[in-house]
């Protein structure tokens, strides 16, 4: 097995990029390619440095990995993604604004609305069946009302 080691050379570090870009590619995330990137360094400094041992390698790959992540992680924190659908995965908060009837009454602070095709439980001052209801916020997976 030392000897497989030994015989990386720094083509075997680009394909590995490789093979991580391509995760990348078919997972959602963005993970794999900073250790793509990470396998790429390696593989250029074996390039310049052909003699460099694998123990060197490893550690110069998992080092490379480490510091590209925390680095995206801290520009990414700085400057987020700008998207036009904001809560494309934040059912609930899709319903921020939106006037509901309620099919039934809330009591004691709690009710159940239709939204759509399902059903959601809510949070709110009580109200008799019929009234029209403001969603104003969500807090886990339940949602916030006003009386209308």
């Amino acid at each position: 097995m030392m000897d497989w080691f030994q015989a990386v050379d720094y083509w075997h570090w680009w394909v590995l990029g490789v093979i991580f870009v391509i995760l990348e590619i078919l997972s959602p995330g963005v993970f794999f390619l900073w250790l793509g990137i990470a396998a790429g360094l390696v593989g250029a400094i074996l390039l310049l440095q052909p003699e460099l041992n694998w123990e060197y390698q490893v550690l110069a790959f998992a080092s490379f990995s480490i510091v590209s992540i925390l680095l995206s992680r801290l520009y990414l924190k700085r400057h987020p993604i700008k998207t036009d659908q904001p809560r494309l995965n934040r059912r609930g908060e899709q319903y921020i604004g939106r006037v509901f009837t309620l099919a039934g009454p809330i009591v004691n602070g709690e009710g159940k609305i239709r939204v759509d095709d399902s059903t959601w439980k809510i949070h709110g001052a009580d109200c008799p069946s019929g009234s029209k209801v403001r969603v104003t916020g969500v807090e886990g997976v339940v949602l916030q009302v006003a009386a209308e």
